[in-house]
């Protein structure tokens, strides 16, 4: 029979070290160039939407009345241009990262209560 006290303290072992190495790595990225190290967080923590940006202005083009019909032909294109946009390129940012890990974590542990 397996000792639960042994498997707890193998599992708190395996957290410090897992603490360990994250603290490590995170003192490894601050010795680099802070400048660039600080655009690149930045970066994601606002990330930019270029597919939103011209969905709206697209919408906004759609709408405005005009007798000869070009924003209507100009609107258009911008909103598929912009659902493309937003379809191929990655506008996630830390916290949409996060929020999707916890949605995926509580999904599988779901799963492992039916199973089990």
């Amino acid at each position: 029979m397996v000792d639960h006290l042994k498997a707890r303290l193998d599992k708190l072992k395996k957290i410090h070290e897992t603490t360990h190495r994250k603290t490590s790595l995170y003192s490894d990225i601050a010795k680099i160039n802070p400048s660039h190290t600080s655009k690149s967080l930045g970066c994601l923590q606002k990330a930019p939407a270029p597919g939103k940006k011209l969905q709206k202005v697209g919408f906004l083009m759609l709408w405005v009345p005009e007798p000869t019909g070009v924003t209507c032909a100009i609107g258009g294109p911008m909103i598929l241009a912009g659902r493309y946009l937003d379809k191929k390129y990655n506008g996630a940012t830390i916290h949409d990262i996060g929020h999707h890990t916890k949605h995926t974590m509580t999904s599988i542990s779901d799963f492992k209560k039916t199973i089990f």
